[in-house]
């Protein structure tokens, strides 16, 4: 049985090499201290939080996001000893502060692991750069399961969270969450970046779009020797400095660009500042007016920086990803903070894939980019169905505990992840997409679960108010 065991594993390496990595970023141990630092008023009874998270990701890899069928598999196997119903209240409960470290925390055990010069290779004369995209992310098509929004036309929003991205290894590092889906993500920043200084060491390049181009944001960016590159918006002024002559050039595809110095905000403002401003002109469409404290243009061509912002649309993929390959698209749970909850998980789910693809992706001496994710994690469900159907969880453990440091699970990883490489893998060449005309009636309207409960709650506290006593 050892021989035979021994050979079916060999017949799925993507399953193992996932495996590896799911067990070192979610240990037990590290996941309860997790719970019981940032718990709040949440408790552990029958149902541990190591077990909430092996559920959760039963259900988004195995079971197609229906938690109803992961749970009650699970109970039928005897690994759950409480009730269907108490592990969807307990994920209904789930503090958003647990649902941020719990994909930071793990990040962080998972980076470990990270391949070494299988990161994005970025524009030569900013590699000294850490890049970090910023932008928000909100969790979409709720079902109406709560009473009060059962007769609410429209669709109805999740949590909101502002994510951080790092271009330069492709994986998400941290997200700042929140119940309400039509919160504004720029109210975020404050709090996100003291996360991202913790765990960087390089200087900082922080790239976001014209929604966060104002100056406390600007000034928040510069923060601790770290820098910016904005897209400009329309709202922040920009006075010329008439001492500095305007630079003209062609970027990389032949188009027109200036570059002005000057000052951005009114001279009064305390955050006003001294920058850079790029204008690339753009044949039938707008301009992209670019804002960056990079001021030197002799060591920061604008052409990497030009190229460099065009990469911001990495997190945009990668938001598409997480939500119709990761297992965004289906909520396990209805309320705010299971929604955010599952965005952190869909979110590490998508780092580990990355680190896994990355090892082939350096050992085959190709760019990681020309890999499909989507692909290779078709793959790599297939062997983790298949590898389920041969082990139990607990053989599983019992075999991946002999992998316990960081050393061995990376030796580990290369055995099993050098050799492997299928020609479907290969991204299909990028087209141009087309956008569609809205016509009659393609508008949908949008509201946010968070304050369509809250303002049930006042509602209801009125009523009771207003209620005359017995007396």
């Amino acid at each position: 049985m050892d021989r035979f065991a021994q050979d079916v594993r060999a017949r799925m390496p993507l399953a193992e090499a996932v495996l590896l990595l799911w067990r070192h970023v979610a240990d037990g141990d590290y996941l309860e201290q997790l719970f019981e630092k940032h718990r709040g008023r949440n408790y552990t009874d029958a149902l541990s939080f190591s077990q909430m998270v092996q559920l959760t990701a039963d259900c988004l890899l195995r079971y197609e996001g229906s938690g109803r069928r992961a749970f009650s598999a699970a109970r039928q196997k005897g690994e759950l000893e409480t009730t269907v119903e108490a592990v969807y209240g307990k994920l209904k409960r789930m503090p958003p502060e647990i649902s941020m470290t719990f994909l930071a925390g793990c990040t962080d055990r998972l980076r470990a692991l990270y391949p070494s010069g299988a990161g994005q290779r970025l524009p030569k004369s900013l590699r000294g750069f850490e890049v970090v995209i910023l932008d928000g992310k909100t969790v979409k098509n709720v079902q109406k399961r709560f009473k009060v929004l059962r007769r609410r036309a429209g669709g109805v929003l999740g949590g909101k969270a502002l994510v951080a991205m790092s271009l330069n290894t492709g994986l998400v590092l941290a997200m700042h969450g929140h119940p309400d889906g039509d919160a504004n993500e720029v109210r975020f920043v404050g709090e996100l970046l003291p996360e991202l200084d913790r765990r960087l060491g390089e200087p900082r390049l922080n790239l976001v779009d014209r929604g966060f181009c104002d100056l406390t944001q600007l000034a928040r960016f510069r923060e601790r020797g770290h820098h910016f590159l904005v897209r400009h918006h329309p709202k922040l002024s920009f006075h010329r400095d008439a001492k500095v002559r305007p630079i003209y050039g062609k970027d990389r595809e032949g188009r027109t660009y200036r570059e002005e110095w000057g000052w951005a905000g009114v001279p009064d403002h305390r955050h006003r500042s001294y920058v850079r401003r790029i204008t690339l002109e753009r044949p039938n469409d707008e301009p992209v007016i670019l804002l960056t404290d990079l001021v030197d243009a002799a060591r920061y061509p604008a052409e990497d920086l030009l190229e460099l912002y065009r990469m911001r649309w990495g997190i945009e993929q990668v938001f598409q990803q997480v939500t119709e390959v990761f297992g965004l698209e289906k909520l396990i749970g209805t309320s705010p903070q299971a929604t955010i909850f599952q965005l952190a998980f869909c979110l590490l789910i998508y780092n580990m894939i990355q680190v896994a693809k990355r090892c082939i992706a350096a050992a085959q001496k190709r760019p990681a980019e020309t890999i499909s994710t989507v692909k290779f994690f078709d793959d790599v469900t297939t062997h983790l169905t298949s590898w389920s159907l041969f082990f139990s969880h607990t053989d599983t453990i019992a075999y991946l505990v002999r992998f316990r440091t960081a050393t061995q699970i990376r030796r580990r990883l290369h055995e099993l992840l050098d050799s492997q490489w299928s020609d479907l893998w290969i991204k299909s060449s990028a087209h141009k997409r087309c956008r569609k005309a809205a016509g009659p009636g393609a508008s949908r309207s949008h509201v946010s679960l968070f304050r369509v409960l809250e303002a049930e709650k006042e509602r209801q506290r009125k009523r009771r108010h207003r209620r005359p006593s017995n007396g």
